[in-house]
């Protein structure tokens, strides 16, 4: 019942909120009248909605984020997301699964926002991330077998800062590298909308490994 976001408002929404790269987005949809209801006693409501495919390591759907939008366009109280109580929920089975741009090889980024991995990966234009959906989901997901170097992109709060400590020891012990990158501000959404994308880019060039420096930035600059 969805369709791609290309000319709708889930392009619109990304674009607002300074997301312009939306280059290997097929997990992202626009779904014109998405059911809501605020609770069980509640009548539903129909919502314009951006839905994300939530998938295992091979492709295969587990689930699906929802993030309602307002019709009537871009806020900075709202930022685009519907004036209702939870303008995000995720449904199925999430854990240690994750919102995937691009199939990761030997390099992945993982953080939480689907938000914060697409403003990320508007200066990083081809390196592979996934969007965990919130920092317990972050903490848990499974890394590919082919996976050498992981970049965790963290959120600026004690949750984030958890989830990160927990990827950590987890990653090491599988022998993987791991390399923390950090925003300046909350998230990378926010760096990219307030700082904005040269900012960012020289924030990110400065924690990433050299090598990914040439391979997966260079397009952007």
């Amino acid at each position: 019942m969805s369709q791609p976001i290309e000319r709708t408002p889930v392009e619109a929404y990304l674009r607002n909120r300074g997301i312009t790269f939306l280059h290997g987005t097929g997990s992202l949809r626009f779904h014109p009248r998405c059911y809501y209801r605020p609770d069980e006693h509640s009548p539903t409501e129909t919502w314009p909605a951006m839905i994300a495919a939530v998938t295992d390591l091979v492709g295969n759907l587990t689930g699906a984020h929802r993030t309602w939008l307002d019709p009537g366009g871009f806020t900075e109280a709202t930022l685009g997301k519907a004036p209702i109580d939870t303008p995000r929920r995720a449904m199925g089975d999430l854990l240690s699964h994750a919102v995937r741009f691009g199939v990761a090889g030997e390099v992945m980024a993982a953080g939480e926002g689907i938000e914060t991995m697409l403003s990320l990966r508007c200066v990083l234009p081809t390196m592979p991330m996934v969007a965990a959906l919130s920092a317990a989901h972050l903490s848990a997901i499974l890394f590919p077998d082919t996976l050498r170097r992981f970049y965790i992109a963290r959120d600026d709060d004690p949750a984030g800062d958890g989830a990160m400590a927990t990827l950590i020891d987890r990653a090491q012990e599988a022998g993987i590298e791991t390399i923390v990158i950090s925003p300046r501000l909350g998230d990378f959404n926010e760096d990219l909308r307030l700082l904005g994308i040269d900012a960012l880019r020289a924030a990110s060039r400065v924690q990433i490994a050299a090598q990914d420096v040439a391979r997966f930035m260079e397009l952007a600059a």
